[in-house]
């Protein structure tokens, strides 16, 4: 059925999608108007639609591909263990080989004592485990007050009740019923957007301090967690000043607050190391990992917690838990994967080769017209347009020339996603430098014909 589907002309695919698939994040009847784009196939940084067209993936499909497309040893990864254990749960007292190698691999791999992960299909519901997690611990502890969890305006941290309720994205606020019960947020380090007149370094203090007022306001028995991002990713790629995680840290080990680092896009080698939390010094009790802990390949997620909080929970009941916690073929797929990482040293090429190349040629970008900051860590960054640069000035129609632009990316060829304003990246670990040039080549093309729009529309202009 894939391969006839894949020989079906796209108006015919376009019209089965428009009457049969409700789309994430989409206003559907816009969509179905003027048809998806179908991707059909793609190897190491590029996909291929059903056109034939060739696009440079810059976002390494959502935040995730790190290892690239096409690397047929996952997919025999999947079928081998396919034929030997296609399913089994770890509910009744059971487990099995993949699951156990994979929670053992990710102990030797994620630093200080962050040794037992509970597993989930993926980010979002690994954060809802997040809540149900640090609430059960404290209660155990006899605590049982301490329930609130304080977050951050324009964190994401998935999409599911509890996930989208610890982000702080109003329009998902806005739908639903969010957020749920027992979580607040805080202003986000965003120095570009809301730093005023202070230098970065004052402001990530004053950010980072948010965090003890609002404990102080709650009250420190009433608060179990603080949750973040070490950059935050779907908010724009907004790397945090210097002075902001030291403090973050430091509220937190002095409240008895647990620190939980979602690391969902910034795991697995997307910062220049295996983790952002390594990259930014942040020690969490718990981490949240997905995305490239498969390379996209397999739905796979988890919590992983400290050796204190596994005893802890271990002491009681954990009434909490689903069908596909470590199901074995995600489990063999991530092995796999993370073999593959390791092995071929894609993490170090990274930090010592690819990385600092793209940062060179993205810092170039600040003499673009249409460009007033670049931010970067890593295999992530970001570029902000701006009528105004003196001004750190936002748009008259703020969104527009970022979705303008998303729009000559994708006519260049090249996948870049729009914030707002804000063009970001989030290219597949494997990325050469020949296809880091043409990825600025292309960034650069879609910049130039954003800006000549903008003035001949008249849109060039501050809001």
């Amino acid at each position: 059925m894939n391969v006839l589907f894949n020989h079906l002309p796209t108006d015919e695919l376009q019209a089965i999608d428009a009457a049969h698939h409700l789309h994430p994040f989409t206003k559907g009847a816009d969509l179905n108007a003027k048809g998806a784009r179908v991707i059909t196939r793609a190897k190491g940084s590029t996909l291929t639609d059903s056109e034939g067209v060739e696009l440079l993936d810059g976002m390494a499909g959502l935040w995730c591909v790190n290892i690239g497309y096409g690397r047929d040893e996952l997919a025999k990864a999947a079928y081998d263990q396919m034929r030997e254990l296609p399913y089994y749960n770890t509910f009744f007292q059971t487990s099995h080989p993949p699951v156990i190698q994979l929670g053992q691999k990710l102990a030797e791999l994620i630093p200080g004592d962050l040794n037992h992960t509970f597993f989930a299909n993926g980010g979002s519901d690994a954060n809802d485990s997040n809540i149900r997690i640090a609430r059960h611990y404290w209660a155990i502890k006899g605590k049982p007050t301490k329930k609130t969890i304080i977050s951050r305006h324009n964190g994401y941290h998935g999409s599911t009740m509890g996930g989208a309720s610890l982000g702080g994205m109003q329009p998902m606020h806005e739908q639903g019923g969010l957020p749920i019960a027992d979580i607040t947020h805080i202003d986000q380090p965003f120095w570009w957007a809301e730093g005023g007149d202070m230098s970065p370094e004052e402001f990530g203090l004053a950010r980072a301090r948010a965090l003890e007022v609002e404990i102080e306001r709650l009250g420190e028995d009433n608060v179990a967690a603080f949750i973040a991002e070490p950059v935050q990713g779907a908010g724009a790629v907004i790397v945090p000043p210097s002075t902001y995680w030291p403090e973050i840290q430091r509220i937190c080990d002095k409240y008895e607050i647990l620190l939980i680092a979602d690391e969902v896009i910034c795991g697995f080698g997307r910062t220049g190391n295996w983790f952002g939390s390594q990259t930014f010094g942040i020690k969490p009790d718990i981490m949240t990992i997905a995305k490239g802990l498969s390379s996209g390949y397999a739905p796979i997620g988890g919590s992983v917690v400290t050796d204190e909080i596994a005893a802890v929970l271990d002491s009681d009941d954990f009434n909490h838990g689903y069908t596909y916690s470590g199901h074995p073929v995600s489990c063999a797929v991530a092995l796999e994967n993370l073999r593959i990482l390791e092995e071929e040293g894609i993490v170090d090429t990274v930090r010592d080769e690819t990385a600092p190349y793209l940062n060179s040629k993205w810092q170039t970008l600040t003499d673009h017209p249409l460009v007033g900051e670049v931010r970067i860590t890593g295999m992530m960054a970001a570029l902000q347009m701006t009528p105004d640069k003196s001004a750190r000035a936002a748009f008259a129609n703020p969104g527009d020339a970022g979705a303008m632009c998303r729009d000559f990316c994708m006519e260049a060829g090249l996948v870049m996603r729009n914030v707002k304003d804000s063009m970001i990246i989030s290219p597949p670990l494997v990325i050469t430098k020949a296809e880091i040039d043409t990825l600025m080549e292309r960034c650069v093309l879609a910049l130039d014909k954003t800006l000549a729009k903008l003035k001949a529309d008249g849109d060039f202009k501050a809001g």
